[in-house]
């Protein structure tokens, strides 16, 4: 990366705390401001307690209670953060939105007689920086395919299956115990979920998320198919309904996954599964899936509670396990 676009970049940060509490309001909803911090919780991982990410809205300077390695010094990385990607492509975004125009120009250009070649000349920065995105996420796949090609079955007794009390399917195992979850993109092997003992979840850096989804079972035309956000809740619908799952792997997802499937199986009939959210201002589980659901013309589905049912459980894992606790089969 160039030091003009790296200064491009710290103007941004800069320029971005004028807009702080707009910014970070919408990138984080749920949340809501205590004194001069935005409190709310960490959409980019399985965190359902509002009270552990805070972001300060004087300086920009974020932090994760819950996971040392979520910090950063302001609102461009917390935005890369949040979406999965290059802090230059977060920067660019913010400065949409405010309509600073720091990345409307690319700098001194170099004389004509210098280019290489005439493209060289109409080359924008935006097509620059998707070109160095496309070659992370192609390194990051490689790394993806390496990985699973060296990795055994996952262990059947693995802590994070137990507690989620679900069967380990076919995913693998790293030799230093991480569950790796497969996400795939247009029937590539694109990324993979690494999950430790303790059930934190770790993309591969710069490895595709949006529009990849990790499946269950085979998806085909007679069938019907769901779409979830995590892995456990797939492994669930799948354990119970013997259909096809596409795992979206979070909420913000659930849409691009949608629209993908439909877009590759015009005919299949698709079931948004939703998590419903119901602690959490917004219920963003419940948006996403209905906006999942218009986007295609899908159907949605959320878990029925029962009397009695902890109002801290949101998804069908939760659901299934309750209903073992009580000793009971499910409906």
């Amino acid at each position: 990366m160039t030091d003009t676009v790296i200064a491009k970049i710290q103007s941004v940060a800069m320029a971005a705390l004028g807009a702080a509490e707009r910014l970070v309001s919408e990138w984080l909803p749920e949340g809501e401001r205590q004194g001069s911090e935005w409190v709310a919780r960490n959409s980019a991982r399985s965190d359902r307690t509002r009270g552990s990410f805070g972001i300060s809205l004087v300086t920009g300077k974020w932090n994760d209670f819950a996971d040392n390695d979520a910090h950063g010094g302001d609102l461009v990385s917390l935005l890369s953060y949040l979406r999965g990607c290059r802090q230059v492509d977060a920067a660019i975004e913010i400065d949409r939105q405010l309509r600073l125009d720091i990345f409307r120009h690319t700098g001194a250009c170099q004389e004509r007689r210098n280019m290489p070649s005439p493209w060289l000349d109409k080359v924008s920065l935006g097509q620059q920086v998707e070109a160095e995105r496309r070659q992370v996420q192609q390194q990051a796949a490689a790394l993806a395919k390496r990985l699973w090609r060296i990795s055994q079955p996952a262990y059947p007794r693995h802590p994070y299956l137990i507690h989620k009390e679900v069967p380990r399917y076919l995913l693998r195992q790293s030799p230093q115990g991480q569950l790796l979850v497969p996400l795939y993109a247009e029937g590539q092997l694109v990324n993979l979920q690494c999950i430790n003992a303790q059930g934190d979840k770790r993309f591969l850096k710069g490895g595709q998320v949006y529009g990849a989804y990790s499946p269950l079972g085979r998806i085909a035309h007679h069938r019907q198919l769901y779409v979830c956000e995590g892995w456990a809740t797939g492994a669930t619908l799948h354990a119970y309904t013997r259909e096809p799952v596409a795992c979206a792997m979070n909420a913000g997802n659930l849409k691009p996954v949608a629209k993908s499937l439909r877009a590759r199986y015009p005919g299949l009939d698709i079931v948004i599964a939703g998590d419903d959210d119901r602690q959490t201002p917004g219920n963003p589980g419940l948006m996403a899936a209905n906006e999942a659901a218009l986007a295609i013309g899908a159907l949605v589905v959320l878990p029925v509670w029962p009397e009695g049912v902890p109002d801290s459980l949101s998804d069908f894992n939760d659901l299934a396990r309750w209903y073992k606790r009580q000793g009971g089969g499910h409906e």
